[in-house]
């Protein structure tokens, strides 16, 4: 598949993103309501996209467990480093470091990896256990994070953690996940209704997140010139050096050759998550960052693409 119709694939990102941005900027629709449409996302259409696809999955067929050890060790190692590159750029709020990691770590699965990956290979499948981790374990932290650091939460530390802990288990998004992992574990099987039910909701999370920060950019704007200091170490992070920690970290820390280690290195280069802007917008914290950092991210991954693709079939 050539690069034209790779990019064809990428039409319907670009419709929901600009109508948002179009629709802002001529005050069809108020750049405020940005947020109730994140919230649409969050809470509902999400964790149903989630929840199906996880239900449907065969579990067993998808995971290599060395690869994705090595994948979560790199992993851990560029959250060690984002969280101490904020603290040194100045970063105190610990609701800030955490949606900093997530945009450096986290990457976008649904509405940029998948179809890029079907273009590859024909499939997605290598994606879906990368996106069970960071829904199960880095959005958790990520969550748990951002709720203990809520203005409501009163008590001492210990109580305030244990409930964010369990405000953050209590998520949408996490209650999917479990859900829908322990029912495809159990001999349990739904009705198709029930299954269909939730995929048409689900379909609906990428177009409304995307338009949502559409709208959210198309009232704040977005200037190219005006990038920050700290947004391009971030792009550059997640673009760069998270890739290039994964392939070191796989491949000579846990032996992670062929197919499996292109998989994880082009899945590292993917850019910063939809959700970043959905977490933030959710939890009023650095929003004008998070969504500059999600478009400017994504504009930058698909950029370098091509170079990825040629370095990990030289490399690997």
């Amino acid at each position: 598949m050539g690069a034209v119709e790779a990019l064809e694939k990428l039409a319907p990102v670009v419709l929901a993103f600009g109508c948002g941005v179009l629709l802002a900027r001529r005050k069809v629709v108020p750049a405020e309501s940005s947020k109730v449409f994140a919230d649409y996302a969050f809470l509902f259409a999400v964790p149903c996209f989630l929840f199906g696809n996880i239900y449907r999955s065969d579990l067993g067929a998808l995971f290599d467990w060395r690869a994705i050890t090595g994948y979560a060790a790199a992993a851990g190692a560029a959250v060690v480093l984002t969280g101490a590159l904020a603290r040194m750029s100045g970063v105190r709020d610990p609701r800030g470091v955490a949606l900093r990691i997530m945009a450096a770590v986290q990457v976008n699965t649904a509405y940029f990896a998948v179809p890029v990956f079907i273009m590859l290979f024909g499939n997605a499948a290598p994606i879906f256990p990368v996106l069970l981790f960071q829904v199960c374990v880095l959005s958790l932290v990520i969550i748990s994070i951002m709720e203990l650091g809520r203005p409501d939460r009163t008590g001492g530390p210990g109580r305030r953690l244990g409930a964010a802990v369990v405000a953050s288990l209590m998520t949408p998004v996490v209650i999917a996940c479990n859900a829908g992992i322990v029912l495809n574990l159990l001999p349990v099987r739904l009705p198709q209704v029930v299954l269909d039910s939730f995929a048409f909701v689900g379909d609906s999370a990428s177009p409304v997140a995307l338009f949502a920060l559409g709208l959210h950019l198309g009232g704040t704007g977005l200037r190219v010139r005006g990038t920050t200091v700290e947004e391009m170490w971030l792009i550059a992070f997640k673009c760069v050096a998270f890739p290039l920690l994964t392939f070191a970290v796989c491949r000579y820390g846990f032996g992670v050759g062929g197919d499996w280690l292109s998989y994880l290195v082009l899945i590292a280069a993917m850019p910063a998550p939809q959700n970043l802007f959905i977490f933030a917008q959710r939890y009023d914290v650095s929003v004008d960052m998070s969504a500059a950092l999600v478009v400017k991210s994504s504009v930058v991954a698909l950029l370098l693409l091509p170079l990825w693709m040629q370095w990990v079939a030289h490399a690997g």
